[in-house]
């Protein structure tokens, strides 16, 4: 089998190219670095450009396929032109690829594409599964709408779709858990407003091989990437602050003051979405890490 995975050389990415190599699963990815390309085997780099719609046909030859994780991050402060390039980035790479596709030979069955759980509303009480039809009217809602529609269009083509919808990303390479950390171990930790927001997290082990389950059983539709057990920003905080053997002492932080510190981003800290992996567990996946408590002993050591 050989995959195209478009964001391969991101936090996600790399983690998929990993573990393919170890299945025995041949990869071609898509860069918009020429200097990221390189040509082996087994990983075979290919140039494109979204904002020119330029794209190396060859990136298609002989793939099964394709995973779709390319899309700016949203961990930046929110200007309207940024915000253009939030939705920009996901929009524009999917309709790419498959306008391209249209024109071209193929042997392409299946696409996976990285989403988010941000479309879900903001919600203190709600459990959210994949049938929940009533999304949020948040900025971040409609990103993940538009994506998630943009990336149907493949059916049309007779490709079978999945979508991953990502919660919280917990790893010791970067992204949400070292920005957390890096403050408590200066003894500086605090949870943010009520701290009684909902964490869907899960351990970057876990999404890297759900994925590549879904790729290999060929499952179809949307699955929440989250771990079974979702945990309250102060149960998180507490956790890591436990792990890191370091006391919380300051109050939490009012939201008004991360509003004026991060802008309009200051929502992702806030909003709660508490939402069930049952679908993908019923499908027979099993996680490494269903409890906050390993997950960080694995990440966070001590």
């Amino acid at each position: 089998m050989r995959v195209l995975i478009t964001g391969a050389t991101g936090l996600i990415g790399q983690g998929i190219v990993k573990q393919c190599h170890e299945r025995g699963i041949d990869v071609n990815y898509l860069t918009t670095s020429i200097s990221k390309i390189e040509y082996g085997n087994n990983y075979k780099g290919f140039y494109w450009n979204p904002k020119t719609q330029d794209i190396d046909k060859q990136c298609f030859k002989g793939v099964d396929a394709i995973i779709h994780l390319a899309g700016a991050s949203i961990a930046k402060r929110w200007t309207p032109n940024y915000k253009k390039e939030i939705i920009s980035s996901r929009v524009t790479t999917t309709n790419l690829l498959i306008n391209t596709l249209k024109g071209e030979s193929h042997n392409i069955k299946q696409v996976i594409s990285a989403s988010a759980i941000g479309i879900y509303p903001d919600s203190l009480v709600n459990y959210y599964d994949e049938s929940f039809k009533h999304f949020g009217k948040t900025f971040l809602s409609a990103v993940v709408q538009q994506w998630e529609q943009a990336v149907n269009e493949f059916s049309k083509l007779n490709i079978n779709v999945a979508k991953v919808r990502i919660g919280l990303v917990l790893s010791k390479e970067g992204g949400a858990l070292q920005e957390i950390a890096q403050p408590i171990k200066f003894g500086f930790g605090a949870a943010f407003g009520s701290g009684k927001q909902w964490q869907s997290w899960i351990h970057i082990e876990d999404l890297v091989k759900l994925f590549v389950y879904i790729l290999e059983y060929n499952l179809v539709g949307i699955y929440n990437g989250v771990a079974p057990n979702p945990v309250t920003n102060k149960e998180l905080v507490k956790a890591i602050a436990k792990r890191l053997n370091r006391p919380l002492f300051l109050p939490n932080i009012p939201k008004i003051f991360m509003k004026w510190l991060l802008g309009e981003m200051h929502a992702i800290l806030f909003e709660s979405q508490r939402v069930s992996s049952r679908k993908i567990e019923d499908k027979g996946f099993h996680y490494n890490y269903n409890y906050l408590k390993p997950a960080l002993k694995d990440l966070l050591g001590k």
